[in-house]
């Protein structure tokens, strides 16, 4: 198994980040909940993977600060309403594909019999194509019963780095975030 070099991760991250239609974005939440009810929260230290630069790190922490600073939320590390958990999660993956040579023409019926017809050259070309897949999850969670209230996850193939990574995480985490809480975008 080969290990992630840390230009990988930052690549992943900015490109994750981009803001752009190839962001896939879902979320889910518990219908009997009510969000209004929420006032403060606190984000959750992100788990020391060595793969994901601290600048990355706090690029992302900040995003999340901010889309529900917001909200009208408030950060309070000694007695929050809620618990924010953060994570960024890449995997290598492969897409292969195939297509046959082909030469000739259609078939025809003539008077004097049938005609023509296609021929393959007997070659397949495979194309294999490797890439990165990144995913970012916000999970939050009510701090009084620990349980998990709403979670919002992006997920992008990764092709190039973005020229602005703080701009590009701000963009992917407002998208993730858009539904949160749950109810508000009708409001609006």
């Amino acid at each position: 198994m080969r290990k992630l070099t840390p230009i990988l991760v930052v690549v992943f991250l900015v490109t994750l980040a981009a803001c752009s239609s190839t962001v896939k974005v879902t979320s889910d939440y518990d219908k009997n909940v009510n969000f209004q009810q929420y006032k403060t929260f606190a984000i959750q230290p992100m788990d020391s993977i060595s793969s994901i630069s601290q600048l990355n790190q706090n690029r992302i922490v900040a995003a999340v600060k901010s889309q529900l600073t917001k909200k009208g939320l408030t950060e309070d590390m000694s007695n929050p309403d809620l618990l924010v958990n953060v994570a960024a999660i890449l995997k290598d993956k492969r897409s292969v594909s195939s297509t046959t040579d082909y030469y000739g023409y259609g078939g025809a019926y003539r008077p004097w019999g049938w005609g023509g017809g296609m021929g393959s050259t007997g070659y397949t070309t495979y194309n294999v194509t490797d890439y990165k897949e990144g995913s970012l999850i916000v999970d939050i969670a009510d701090s009084k019963n620990k349980s998990l209230v709403w979670e919002g996850i992006g997920n992008k193939d990764i092709e190039k780095p973005a020229k602005d990574p703080d701009a590009a995480i701000n963009a992917a985490v407002e998208k993730i975030m858009a539904s949160f809480p749950p109810g508000a975008a009708k409001k609006k």
